[in-house]
C-alpha cells in the first residue's frame, strides 16, 4: 500500500501538485479574506495625506495639509470682514457710504 500508482515518481508528482493546489487556495481564501482591510487601509492612507498634506513630486504639485488651508481661509475671512464694516475710511463699506451721501442729493425722498 505504500505504491498506489505502482510508479513511485508520479506519487511524489500527484503530492506536491496537491500541496501546491492547497496553498494556492489558501492564498486565495487569505487574499480575499483581507480585501476589506487593505480597502480600509488605503482609505485611512488617503485621509492622513488629505490631513497632513504631501509634499512635491516630480510632475505632481504638493497639497497642503488641513490645517494650513483653514489658517489661509481664516485670514481671507478677516481680510473681507475688514472690507464689509466701517473703519478709517480705507474699507469698500466706507468707499459705498461716501458715494451714498455723495449722491444723496440726486435723488430726495
Amino acid at each position: 500500500m505504500s505504491d498506489p500508482t505502482g510508479a513511485g515518481h508520479l506519487d511524489q508528482v500527484l503530492l506536491l501538485a496537491g500541496a501546491v493546489v492547497t496553498l494556492c487556495t489558501a492564498a486565495g481564501f487569505i487574499w480575499r479574506a483581507t480585501r476589506s482591510a487593505r480597502q480600509l487601509a488605503a482609505k485611512v492612507e488617503d485621509f492622513v495625506d488629505d490631513w497632513t498634506g504631501t509634499d512635491d513630486r516630480p510632475g505632481v504639485p504638493g497639497r497642503p495639509g488641513v490645517m494650513t488651508r483653514l489658517s489661509t481661509i481664516e485670514q481671507q475671512l478677516v481680510e473681507v470682514q475688514h472690507e464689509l464694516h466701517p473703519n478709517s475710511g480705507s474699507s469698500l463699506r466706507d468707499a459705498v457710504d461716501r458715494v451714498d451721501q455723495r449722491t444723496a442729493h440726486l435723488d430726495p425722498p
